[in-house]
Protein backbone atom coordinates (compact mmCIF):
# COMPACT_ATOMS: atom_id res chain seq x y z
CA UNK A 1 0.00 0.00 0.00
CA UNK A 2 1.56 3.25 -1.59
CA UNK A 3 0.14 5.43 1.80
CA UNK A 4 0.37 4.47 5.22
CA UNK A 5 -2.20 5.03 7.98
CA UNK A 6 0.08 7.48 9.69
CA UNK A 7 0.30 9.38 6.42
CA UNK A 8 -2.72 9.50 5.62
CA UNK A 9 -4.02 10.59 9.47
CA UNK A 10 -1.51 13.22 9.20
CA UNK A 11 -3.11 14.57 6.41
CA UNK A 12 -6.47 14.06 7.21
CA UNK A 13 -7.30 17.53 8.56
CA UNK A 14 -5.97 19.05 5.08
CA UNK A 15 -8.19 16.72 3.06
CA UNK A 16 -11.34 17.48 4.98
CA UNK A 17 -10.63 21.40 4.95
CA UNK A 18 -10.29 21.07 0.82
CA UNK A 19 -12.95 18.98 0.67
CA UNK A 20 -15.52 20.92 2.96
CA UNK A 21 -14.53 23.92 0.42
CA UNK A 22 -14.92 21.87 -2.74
CA UNK A 23 -18.71 20.62 -1.44
CA UNK A 24 -19.76 23.03 0.69
CA UNK A 25 -20.90 20.43 3.65
CA UNK A 26 -18.92 19.10 6.45
CA UNK A 27 -20.85 15.96 6.16
CA UNK A 28 -20.06 15.47 2.53
CA UNK A 29 -16.42 15.70 3.19
CA UNK A 30 -16.59 13.60 5.71
CA UNK A 31 -17.65 10.72 3.17
CA UNK A 32 -15.18 12.55 0.16
CA UNK A 33 -12.39 11.38 2.54
CA UNK A 34 -13.65 8.42 3.63
CA UNK A 35 -13.59 7.67 0.02
CA UNK A 36 -10.67 8.89 -0.67
CA UNK A 37 -8.87 6.29 2.15
CA UNK A 38 -10.64 3.77 0.27
CA UNK A 39 -8.72 4.64 -3.10
CA UNK A 40 -5.80 5.08 -1.14
CA UNK A 41 -5.67 1.50 0.22
CA UNK A 42 -6.64 -0.05 -3.41
CA UNK A 43 -3.92 1.85 -5.03
CA UNK A 44 -1.08 0.08 -6.71
CA UNK A 45 2.29 -0.09 -4.34
CA UNK A 46 4.88 0.80 -7.14
CA UNK A 47 6.28 3.79 -8.02
CA UNK A 48 6.62 4.93 -4.03
CA UNK A 49 5.16 8.22 -3.34
CA UNK A 50 7.59 10.79 -2.34
CA UNK A 51 5.06 13.73 -1.45
CA UNK A 52 1.79 11.40 0.57
CA UNK A 53 0.06 15.52 1.33
CA UNK A 54 -0.06 15.94 -2.68
CA UNK A 55 -0.92 12.01 -3.75
CA UNK A 56 -4.01 12.11 -1.48
CA UNK A 57 -4.73 16.16 -2.31
CA UNK A 58 -5.35 15.01 -5.47
CA UNK A 59 -7.48 12.34 -4.68
CA UNK A 60 -9.69 13.81 -2.39
CA UNK A 61 -9.91 16.85 -5.60
CA UNK A 62 -10.61 13.73 -8.04
CA UNK A 63 -13.39 12.60 -5.18
CA UNK A 64 -14.63 15.70 -4.86
CA UNK A 65 -14.98 16.41 -8.99
CA UNK A 66 -16.65 13.76 -9.75
CA UNK A 67 -19.65 14.15 -6.92
CA UNK A 68 -20.10 17.98 -7.63
CA UNK A 69 -20.54 16.72 -11.06
CA UNK A 70 -22.72 14.33 -10.27
CA UNK A 71 -24.45 16.77 -8.36
CA UNK A 72 -25.10 18.67 -11.80
CA UNK A 73 -25.94 15.65 -13.66
CA UNK A 74 -29.17 15.69 -11.07
CA UNK A 75 -29.81 18.86 -11.96
CA UNK A 76 -29.46 19.42 -8.03
CA UNK A 77 -29.77 23.20 -6.37
CA UNK A 78 -27.73 23.92 -3.81
CA UNK A 79 -29.50 23.67 -0.65
CA UNK A 80 -31.09 26.17 1.40
CA UNK A 81 -30.53 25.92 5.22
CA UNK A 82 -34.58 25.40 5.67
CA UNK A 83 -33.49 22.16 3.57
CA UNK A 84 -30.30 20.84 5.47
CA UNK A 85 -30.43 19.22 8.86
CA UNK A 86 -29.86 20.95 12.07
CA UNK A 87 -27.10 18.74 12.69
CA UNK A 88 -25.32 18.88 9.74
CA UNK A 89 -25.66 22.68 9.73
CA UNK A 90 -23.96 22.70 12.75
CA UNK A 91 -21.54 21.18 11.48
CA UNK A 92 -20.93 23.40 8.83
CA UNK A 93 -21.11 26.37 10.53
CA UNK A 94 -18.69 24.61 13.51
CA UNK A 95 -16.00 24.25 10.64
CA UNK A 96 -17.17 27.92 9.42
CA UNK A 97 -15.84 29.56 13.14
CA UNK A 98 -13.35 27.15 13.88
CA UNK A 99 -11.51 27.47 10.75
CA UNK A 100 -12.54 30.99 10.10
CA UNK A 101 -13.39 30.84 6.65
CA UNK A 102 -15.46 32.75 4.87
CA UNK A 103 -19.27 32.89 4.72
CA UNK A 104 -19.73 34.95 1.97
CA UNK A 105 -16.98 32.79 -0.52
CA UNK A 106 -18.75 29.74 0.78
CA UNK A 107 -22.48 31.24 -0.40
CA UNK A 108 -20.72 31.76 -3.78
CA UNK A 109 -18.73 28.91 -4.56
CA UNK A 110 -22.01 27.58 -5.36
CA UNK A 111 -22.00 30.29 -8.16
CA UNK A 112 -19.37 27.74 -10.10
CA UNK A 113 -19.02 24.96 -12.68
CA UNK A 114 -17.09 22.05 -10.96
CA UNK A 115 -13.75 22.55 -12.46
CA UNK A 116 -13.96 25.84 -11.78
CA UNK A 117 -14.42 25.22 -7.89
CA UNK A 118 -12.16 22.76 -7.64
CA UNK A 119 -9.61 25.06 -9.57
CA UNK A 120 -10.04 27.90 -7.67
CA UNK A 121 -10.47 26.09 -3.90
CA UNK A 122 -7.12 24.11 -4.95
CA UNK A 123 -4.68 27.26 -6.62
CA UNK A 124 -6.21 30.17 -4.78
CA UNK A 125 -7.17 28.87 -0.89
CA UNK A 126 -4.64 25.69 -1.10
CA UNK A 127 -1.75 26.75 -2.87
CA UNK A 128 -1.96 23.66 -5.08
CA UNK A 129 0.02 24.40 -8.32
CA UNK A 130 -1.59 24.31 -11.52
CA UNK A 131 0.30 20.97 -13.32
CA UNK A 132 -1.48 18.92 -10.23
CA UNK A 133 -4.74 20.69 -10.89
CA UNK A 134 -4.83 19.67 -14.48
CA UNK A 135 -3.83 16.33 -13.76
CA UNK A 136 -7.19 16.18 -11.76
CA UNK A 137 -9.33 18.08 -14.30
CA UNK A 138 -8.21 15.64 -16.95
CA UNK A 139 -6.82 18.63 -19.26
CA UNK A 140 -3.84 21.18 -19.55
CA UNK A 141 -2.23 23.59 -17.85
CA UNK A 142 -3.77 26.75 -19.53
CA UNK A 143 -7.32 25.40 -19.67
CA UNK A 144 -6.55 24.80 -15.47
CA UNK A 145 -5.15 28.18 -15.16
CA UNK A 146 -8.45 29.53 -17.72
CA UNK A 147 -11.15 27.32 -15.22
CA UNK A 148 -9.39 29.50 -12.25
CA UNK A 149 -9.45 32.38 -13.14
CA UNK A 150 -13.29 32.40 -14.65
CA UNK A 151 -14.19 31.73 -10.94
CA UNK A 152 -12.14 34.51 -9.83
CA UNK A 153 -13.85 36.81 -12.27
CA UNK A 154 -17.13 35.10 -11.28
CA UNK A 155 -16.60 35.97 -7.35
CA UNK A 156 -14.72 39.12 -7.27
CA UNK A 157 -17.89 40.83 -9.59
CA UNK A 158 -21.22 42.04 -8.60
CA UNK A 159 -24.43 40.63 -9.95
CA UNK A 160 -24.37 43.83 -12.37
CA UNK A 161 -23.90 47.04 -12.90
CA UNK A 162 -26.77 48.73 -11.21
CA UNK A 163 -25.04 47.14 -7.90
CA UNK A 164 -21.28 48.99 -8.39
CA UNK A 165 -22.17 51.54 -5.82
CA UNK A 166 -21.75 51.52 -1.85
CA UNK A 167 -24.61 52.70 0.38
CA UNK A 168 -24.07 56.16 2.06
CA UNK A 169 -25.23 54.72 5.04
CA UNK A 170 -23.71 51.77 5.15
CA UNK A 171 -21.54 52.99 8.67
CA UNK A 172 -24.93 53.33 10.11
CA UNK A 173 -26.00 49.93 8.95
CA UNK A 174 -22.55 48.09 10.26
CA UNK A 175 -23.27 49.59 13.61
CA UNK A 176 -26.41 48.55 14.21
CA UNK A 177 -25.41 44.84 13.34
CA UNK A 178 -22.53 45.05 15.63
CA UNK A 179 -25.18 46.09 18.48
CA UNK A 180 -27.79 43.00 17.25
CA UNK A 181 -24.29 40.75 16.90
CA UNK A 182 -23.60 41.35 21.07
CA UNK A 183 -26.63 41.98 22.15
CA UNK A 184 -25.98 45.72 23.33
CA UNK A 185 -29.98 46.71 23.46
CA UNK A 186 -29.10 49.97 24.20
CA UNK A 187 -26.73 50.96 21.15
CA UNK A 188 -29.86 49.60 19.05
CA UNK A 189 -32.57 51.59 20.57
CA UNK A 190 -29.94 54.28 20.09
CA UNK A 191 -29.56 53.66 16.31
CA UNK A 192 -33.67 53.15 15.52
CA UNK A 193 -35.98 55.47 14.60
CA UNK A 194 -38.80 55.71 17.62
CA UNK A 195 -41.26 54.94 14.72
CA UNK A 196 -39.00 52.26 12.98
CA UNK A 197 -41.06 48.88 11.66
CA UNK A 198 -39.42 45.56 11.28
CA UNK A 199 -40.94 43.36 8.69
CA UNK A 200 -40.64 39.62 8.25
CA UNK A 201 -41.54 36.80 6.50
CA UNK A 202 -43.85 34.41 8.73
CA UNK A 203 -42.12 31.22 8.04
CA UNK A 204 -38.84 33.27 9.94
CA UNK A 205 -40.70 33.47 12.83
CA UNK A 206 -41.87 31.58 16.02
CA UNK A 207 -45.26 30.24 15.62
CA UNK A 208 -48.00 33.16 15.96
CA UNK A 209 -44.89 36.03 16.02
CA UNK A 210 -46.02 38.96 14.28
CA UNK A 211 -44.56 39.52 11.21
CA UNK A 212 -44.12 43.48 11.87
CA UNK A 213 -43.08 45.11 14.65
CA UNK A 214 -43.32 48.87 15.69
CA UNK A 215 -41.13 50.60 17.56
CA UNK A 216 -37.18 51.43 18.67
CA UNK A 217 -37.51 49.29 22.25
CA UNK A 218 -39.66 46.56 20.82
CA UNK A 219 -37.31 46.16 17.61
CA UNK A 220 -34.41 45.76 20.14
CA UNK A 221 -35.69 43.58 22.53
CA UNK A 222 -36.72 41.39 19.87
CA UNK A 223 -33.33 41.26 17.94
CA UNK A 224 -31.46 40.37 20.80
CA UNK A 225 -33.48 36.84 20.70
CA UNK A 226 -31.96 36.29 17.11
CA UNK A 227 -28.51 37.00 17.77
CA UNK A 228 -27.43 33.77 16.81
CA UNK A 229 -28.57 34.78 13.12
CA UNK A 230 -26.88 38.05 12.82
CA UNK A 231 -24.12 36.39 13.91
CA UNK A 232 -24.34 34.24 10.64
CA UNK A 233 -24.89 37.04 7.89
CA UNK A 234 -22.32 38.39 5.48
CA UNK A 235 -22.71 41.11 3.19
CA UNK A 236 -23.06 40.39 -0.54
CA UNK A 237 -25.34 41.09 -3.61
CA UNK A 238 -28.84 39.19 -3.41
CA UNK A 239 -30.71 39.78 -7.03
CA UNK A 240 -28.66 42.95 -7.97
CA UNK A 241 -29.13 45.18 -4.55
CA UNK A 242 -26.62 44.75 -1.60
CA UNK A 243 -27.73 43.50 1.53
CA UNK A 244 -27.22 40.86 3.95
CA UNK A 245 -27.50 37.20 3.79
CA UNK A 246 -28.06 34.97 7.09
CA UNK A 247 -26.09 31.83 5.84
CA UNK A 248 -25.45 29.49 8.89
CA UNK A 249 -23.12 27.42 7.72
CA UNK A 250 -22.91 28.97 4.51
CA UNK A 251 -25.93 27.75 3.43
CA UNK A 252 -28.54 30.97 2.70
CA UNK A 253 -31.27 31.36 5.29
CA UNK A 254 -32.65 34.97 5.03
CA UNK A 255 -32.22 38.54 3.40
CA UNK A 256 -31.86 41.34 5.80
CA UNK A 257 -32.42 45.09 4.07
CA UNK A 258 -31.83 47.45 6.50
CA UNK A 259 -33.08 51.50 5.18
CA UNK A 260 -32.18 54.30 6.94
CA UNK A 261 -32.91 58.10 7.16
CA UNK A 262 -31.74 60.86 9.03
CA UNK A 263 -28.64 58.71 10.28
CA UNK A 264 -31.47 56.09 11.95
CA UNK A 265 -32.74 52.81 10.45
CA UNK A 266 -36.26 53.14 10.07
CA UNK A 267 -37.17 49.73 8.24
CA UNK A 268 -35.45 46.16 8.87
CA UNK A 269 -37.00 43.64 6.31
CA UNK A 270 -36.18 40.11 6.85
CA UNK A 271 -37.30 37.47 3.72
CA UNK A 272 -36.75 33.76 3.27
CA UNK A 273 -33.85 32.96 0.97
CA UNK A 274 -35.26 31.19 -2.20
CA UNK A 275 -33.74 28.69 -4.66
CA UNK A 276 -33.77 30.43 -7.74
CA UNK A 277 -32.25 33.65 -5.79
CA UNK A 278 -28.78 34.90 -7.30
CA UNK A 279 -26.05 35.75 -5.05
CA UNK A 280 -22.58 37.84 -6.12
CA UNK A 281 -20.19 39.98 -4.31
CA UNK A 282 -21.06 42.90 -2.68
CA UNK A 283 -19.28 45.97 -4.01
CA UNK A 284 -16.56 46.96 -1.88
CA UNK A 285 -17.86 50.20 0.70
CA UNK A 286 -16.55 53.72 0.13
CA UNK A 287 -13.54 55.40 1.82
CA UNK A 288 -16.05 57.35 4.01
CA UNK A 289 -17.57 53.76 5.07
Amino acid sequence: MPITVEEFEAARPHLLSAAHRMLGSAHDAQDAVQTAWLRAMTARSSPSIENPSAWLTTVIARVCLDELRARRRRNEAPLLAGAVPAAELAADEAVLRTEDVSRALMVLLNQLTPPQRVAYVLHDLFSVPFDQIADVLGGTVPSAKKHASRARQRLDSAQDASAQHSRPDQPIVEAFLTAARTGDTRRMIQLLASDSVRDADAALLPRGARTAVIGAVDIATETVQFRDRIQAACRLTVNSEPVYLIAPGGHPLATIDISTAKQKVTRITLRLARADDRFAAAPPPTAAS
